[in-house]
């Protein structure tokens, strides 16, 4: 039956009524959602404001998981908690958003401290360095396994952030600040340790070609790479030991010395161990007639360190060494673990390393092991450098039933800690060489690790800023500047004559043997 005109129209009015009800509900329902969880989230933030920044941008949690994470005993492998089911979501979370441009925008608001308190573990540090190999410890990721790393991390760091790479400045290669103001200047007196000797190695070995100069005025021969430490009375009692602490300086970008980095394999005593010839060339190259390279840099560090192992011993004091290094630096640091653990009796010695590359064969890592040396390996899946060098030693170890005793194939050593660069939301997703290479982002990652299978930590506390000091990786909604850390007009200052000049150095500052070496007064340590 055809229908009449009239009654279509009815319908097609029914119909309109009927559509835009519909969509008044669910926009009613939506704005109400909207509303409570805004309000809710007002609310929350007004409550917490003395506990939380950027709230906005993370999910609801309490107080008491802001501040404090909850102790678990190192060899006791905690499970992961279920989320807790909570029907109030914030606005963040309804949209999720994570961090935010407006959340880096000082508004004279209480902030959340980058770092969290600071837990004794004292009855438990050989644990926290591998006693046991780190079995229980890195999925689930420990707590106070992720302050020690990123500690030593800051120390690795702050090796790059105090190296003068100006290839204008008078003092390109050397240490920017003299060691008694070293970590003041770097924000790093907060791990209570004390700088007591810098190191040095020769330029015109086989090292990258951006670390060679020929007309830097304080040294034609040298550069600085490093430096030891040790920790101070305070910080020895609450990790239970007194730390010998060694810090090795790497490089920025692979690039900058895969190029010249030769892959030959060199005898380091007169077993079967084989080292990187470049590698061993920085460690153990010295020439009488430099000022800074009289010794080698394994001269310099193992004289301070044997000093410092006596003085304490002497003292009745329980000691350690713990080295650490990114890159080149990481390299570096298992060659001095390995010297240390073979010239010092009974001591723990520890290697915490960053983007490390491989350093010798197989041998080399047995005696690693038979040492007793503990080393921690942080690598980033999208970083090469630790992939290098061998890029065939991956298809090589599928076959370890026939290549496993060959002295020529290059082998990791110690435990992995492997990250994964997309597991941050605030990195970019596109792959950067050298920006997956870079020792903040590693900082970054392992802050907010957790465990394998799960997101990035949503209570992390690093600060993210950090990640672009030197490259450009997070994503351009936070509005973060790239490569932001240099220094106010590349240097240069307005003197009182209105002229634009490099300024000088103050005498503290400017390398020397004598400053380096000066004995304690009264022959005090700590």
């Amino acid at each position: 039956m055809e229908m009449s005109p009239f009654r279509q129209v009815t319908t097609e009015e029914t119909r309109s009524r009927k559509t835009r009800r519909a969509w008044k509900l669910k926009l009613n329902i939506t704005w109400h959602a909207i509303k409570k969880a805004v309000s809710y989230n007002v609310k929350k933030r007004l409550h917490l404001h003395l506990h939380l920044s950027c709230a906005r941008s993370m999910r609801r949690l309490s107080t008491n998981q802001t501040h404090q994470e909850l102790a678990v005993k190192p060899h006791q492998a905690s499970k992961p908690k279920q989320k807790a089911r909570n029907p109030s979501k914030t606005l963040a979370s309804l949209l999720h958003v994570p961090y935010t441009a407006l959340d880096f925008v000082d508004r004279g608001d209480h902030m959340t401290p980058t770092l969290s308190p600071k837990q004794s573990i004292s009855a438990v540090w050989k644990e926290i360095h591998g006693s046991s190999n780190w079995e229980t410890l890195l999925d689930p990721f420990h707590p106070s396994l992720r302050r020690e790393i990123l500690k030593y991390g800051e120390f690795a760091q702050g090796t790059y952030d105090a190296f003068d790479f100006d290839p204008l400045s008078d003092f390109c290669g050397s240490c920017r600040y003299n060691r008694r103001k070293f970590f003041e200047t770097l924000g790093l007196t907060k791990h209570g340790y004390k700088v007591k000797k810098y190191i040095y190695a020769l330029s015109h070995v086989d090292v990258p070609e951006w670390l060679k100069r020929s007309y830097a005025t304080w040294s034609k021969d040298s550069n600085w790479m490093g430096y030891v430490a040790v920790s101070r009375r305070e910080e020895s009692q609450r990790i239970g030991r007194r730390d010998i602490m060694v810090a090795w300086r790497g490089t920025v970008s692979p690039s900058e010395w895969f190029k010249d980095l030769t892959t030959s394999l060199e005898h380091i005593d007169n077993t079967n161990v084989k080292v990187q010839e470049g590698f061993l060339s920085v460690y153990k190259s010295k020439d009488e007639l430099t000022r800074y390279n009289k010794l080698s840099a394994s001269e310099q560090v193992m004289q301070e360190v044997m000093r410092l192992v006596n003085f304490y011993r002497g003292k009745g004091e329980e000691v350690s060494l713990t080295v650490t290094g990114h890159s080149l630096g990481g390299a570096l640091a298992l060659l001095n673990a390995y010297e240390a653990a073979t010239a010092i009796p009974d001591l723990f010695v520890s290697v915490i390393s960053f983007g490390a590359p491989r350093v010798g064969n197989i041998a080399f890592k047995e005696k690693l092991n038979e040492l007793g040396v503990k080393t921690l390996r942080v690598v980033v899946k999208q970083d090469i450098v630790p992939k290098l060098p061998g890029l065939l030693n991956k298809m090589l170890n599928k076959f370890h039933g026939l290549t496993g005793k060959l002295n020529w194939v290059y082998r990791h050593v110690g435990t992995q800690l492997k990250l994964d660069a997309f597991m941050s939301p605030y990195l970019k997703p596109e792959s950067d060489l050298s920006g997956s290479h870079n020792l903040e982002l590693y900082l970054h990652l392992i802050d907010g690790f957790f465990s394998k299978k799960s997101k990035y930590r949503w209570n992390a506390r690093r600060d993210l800023a950090l990640v672009n000091k030197g490259s450009d990786m997070l994503i351009e909604d936070l509005k973060i500047p790239e490569f932001w850390y240099q220094f106010p007009y590349k240097g240069l200052v307005l003197n009182q004559y209105g002229r634009w000049v490099k300024p000088g150095r103050l005498p503290e500052d400017i390398p020397s043997p004598l400053s380096i070496d000066t004995p304690p007064k009264h022959g005090r340590q700590s």
